[in-house]
Order: C-alpha cells, then structure tokens, then sequence
C-alpha cells in the first residue's frame, strides 16, 4: 500500500474516527455527528484505506479498536481539540455557565482542596456543579482517558515520571499536570499509644501493628517497598480506602497509620491523635492536578485549573 498521503485525507474522517473511539459504538457515534449509520460506516472504511489498519473491528454490540487506532487516538483527539479552540476561540463566562465537572481524590486531599474551591465557585460561578469521586488508583489516567473525569489531584509519582519520559524521548505525551502544594507522610497514634513519647524507631515502628490506607485494596504501599529496600517489614492487620476512616480507627486503638502531616489536624477529633516522624527516609509527597491534554485549551476546563490554583494559593497553570 502506498504511504498515506496526508495532503489530500478528508479531516471529517478523523472526527468520526474520533468519536466512534469515545462510544465505541457506530450508532451513538452517528447520533452524536447527526449522521446517519451508514455515514459513518462509509468514512470508517475510507480512513482504513488510508491508513492500512482495520482501527476499529466489531465486538458485542459495539466495536473495540485495533492497537493501531489506540495508538493513532490520543493525538487525533489533541490535534481536534486545538483546531477547534484555534478556530472558535471563546472567554469562558463562569458567572454565567451550568457546567459539571467531576473530580477524583482522596478524601484527604478534598478535605483540603475543597472548603476553599466551593467558597470560589458560590461566589463566582453558582451554576457550576462539581462531584468528587474517590480515587482508587495512583495512575488515574485511564480515567481522564475514557472521560470518566475531568480531573485527578494525588500524588502520582510513577505516572508523572512515565510522562517526563516520554517527553523527554520525543513520544507523544497525552496529559498535563500542574503541582498544586507539598506535603509529607508521618506516623499518626493515639496519644495514649505507648510510642506516643519519645522519638519513634525503626525497630518499635516494625514491631508495632498497623492500619493501610489503599485506594486499591491492596494490603501493600510505598511505605513496605521502602522497608524492604532496609531488609526490614511491618505486620499490617487493617487495610482501609480513606485516611479519615484510619484516623478514626487509631484514635481508638494501637495501631499505627500513616497520614498526610497536613491532614492531622483535620481527621484530628478531641485531641486524640498525635504524630511522630517516619524513621525512615521518603521523598516529598507533591500533591499535583492532573488532566488529559486534551483538555488543555478548553476555555472550561482552563477556568477550572485557575480556580483550583487559586484555591490553594499557587500560580495559575497554563
């Protein structure tokens, strides 16, 4: 097959391709374009004419896309989205908008982030409606992929690094961030724990029972590789999914949990916690926002990246 000649490829396929990717079905695609199934069928198979890839084959009820079209997507979309932008510019009037905005974090970090955002978005925008979901993962790029939401606030250390990579070696990087705020982890008790006084060891903090916070459900996290990196373990009795619900826990009983320093004196009820050092070294944990790029230049999504830098008293991001 002769190499696609860009030059004269009908750029209406490419909106096609793109939004039969995001239903994965050929009638909703066609619903969406207000065209007609068979439309959409027929610039289907002009784009794998020009392209020499089937991209989409049909499965259930609706279509799966070959490892080419997974590949060939993330930049279409991008590529969409600024044309898009570029030739219907547009001030986002946040006074006068109804728009909803779904948000993934921890329920520590929204204990944080959100007092201030909502008292911005009351003040400036009350027709804007914003949900949070939990987060369930340190790499939630999957979900800004399917558009299951807008944006993810974590810490995110082995996602972030993947896309500094791929900058840095030329590939396509399909997501921005921004770094909201830096926090760290430390050992949280109650203030009767008998480790409550004094420096805490290496040696008392292995040998005591301990609470894990994992959005996953998995009874391991950072804090164990870390230890085994010294040849050291600790015993964990009691995996949660929230660090308020692991704060309430310790503050009535002996284990031991890791929380945001931060977050202490939020999950702090009557007094009852206390915290200590890790006597261990970790990096920082630098709490950043998240998106996928293709979002960059949408007038919405760039108010709402402004407003949450606002909220935590940082720089707009671009």
């Amino acid at each position: 097959m002769p190499p696609l000649n860009f030059r004269t490829l009908d750029l209406n396929l490419l909106r096609v391709f793109d939004e039969v990717m995001a239903e994965r079905n050929l009638t909703r695609a066609a619903e969406k374009l207000a065209i007609t199934q068979p439309a959409v069928s027929n610039a289907l198979r002009r784009l794998r004419e020009s392209v020499g890839d089937e991209l989409l084959v049909r499965a259930g009820h609706g279509v799966e896309p070959t490892p080419r079209a997974l590949a060939l997507w993330p930049s279409v979309r991008q590529a969409l989205a600024q044309l898009q932008e570029s030739l219907a510019p547009g001030d986002f009037d946040a006074a006068a908008a109804h728009t909803d905005f779904v948000l993934a974090m921890s329920d520590a970090t929204a204990a944080t982030l959100m007092p201030r955002l909502i008292e911005l978005v009351e003040r400036e925008a009350p027709g804007i409606s914003l949900r949070v979901v939990p987060l369930t993962t340190r790499d939630p790029r999957p979900l800004l992929d399917d558009e299951s939401v807008d944006l993810a606030v974590g810490y995110f250390p082995a996602a972030l690094a993947d896309l500094t990579a791929r900058a840095q070696t030329d590939t396509v990087v399909t997501h921005d961030s921004t770094r909201l705020y830096t926090t760290e982890y430390v050992c949280v008790m109650r203030a009767g724990h008998p480790l409550a006084q004094g420096p805490l060891t290496l040696d008392d903090y292995c040998a005591a029972r301990h609470l894990l916070v994992s959005f996953s459900g998995k009874p391991y996290g950072f804090i164990d590789g870390a230890l085994t990196a010294l040849g050291r373990e600790r015993r964990i009795v009691l995996t949660v999914n929230q660090f308020f619900t692991a704060g309430r826990v310790v503050a009535t009983s002996d284990l031991l949990t890791i929380l945001p320093r931060h977050f202490v004196g939020l999950a702090n009820v009557d007094d009852h916690l206390v915290w200590r050092p890790l006597p261990l070294q970790l990096p920082a944990v630098h709490v950043d926002a998240l998106w996928h790029g293709r979002r960059s230049h949408d007038p919405a999504h760039r108010w709402l990246r402004a407003t949450i830098a606002r909220a935590v008293g940082i720089a707009a991001p671009a």
